[in-house]
């Protein structure tokens, strides 16, 4: 896309973005491309290294770490530990890797940062996360031969085998014990219970 001597304001979305001219003099006119083709690229694997150290040295584990927003300028960093992550856990963390990131000049300009708990109902990664959560309600997408099923309830056991998962019979009946593979998880998360 060209450069433009003129203050602009880029409208995000996924259709063609415009590029609107603030006070336009007769020289500027309207730049039309993608929100995407406008989002500037992050070396977040960089990114990641950078923050990783700090962390764990302040007692967190980074969760996840990604590029967002409509304009792409917003970074999004998601801390953990085996306590509950607390405002003051996010407050505390901001403070600490703002200026860090500031100081490594790994992002050019302006951007937001947005640190967060991976939140009530996350995703469950691994084997670890399906031990750390034993005894936990869980939703678990697992395949059945070609298709998917999703069971949700307790989690009740978690070994080398696989998992074991406790769920309201249907109409009322007793509970069932749905016992998944490791090789048929395709994906789990923590599911909260109203």
């Amino acid at each position: 896309m060209p450069a433009l001597a003129c203050p602009v304001a880029y409208i995000a979305s996924p259709e063609p973005a415009l590029a609107v001219i603030l006070d336009p003099p007769a020289a500027c006119k309207v730049v039309a491309g993608t929100a995407r083709e406008n989002m500037p690229t992050w070396p977040i694997t960089s990114i990641r290294t950078l923050l990783e150290p700090t962390l764990e040295h302040m007692g967190y584990e980074l969760y996840a770490l990604e590029q967002s927003g409509q304009s792409g300028r917003t970074l999004r960093v998601s801390i953990d530990r085996v306590e509950s992550i607390t405002i003051a856990d996010c407050e505390r963390v901001s403070r600490v890797i703002g200026p860090l990131l500031d100081n490594a000049l790994l992002i050019a300009g302006p951007y937001d940062l947005e640190v967060s708990s991976p939140g009530a109902e996350r995703p469950l990664r691994g084997k670890e996360d399906y031990a750390r959560f034993n005894g936990k309600r869980v939703n678990v997408r697992y395949r059945t031969g070609q298709t998917e099923t999703i069971v949700e309830g307790q989690l009740v056991a978690v070994d080398g085998a696989g998992i074991a998962v406790q769920s309201q019979g249907q109409r009322g009946r007793a509970p069932v014990i749905v016992h998944i593979g490791w090789d048929d998880v395709a994906s789990g998360r923590l599911a909260v219970s109203l």
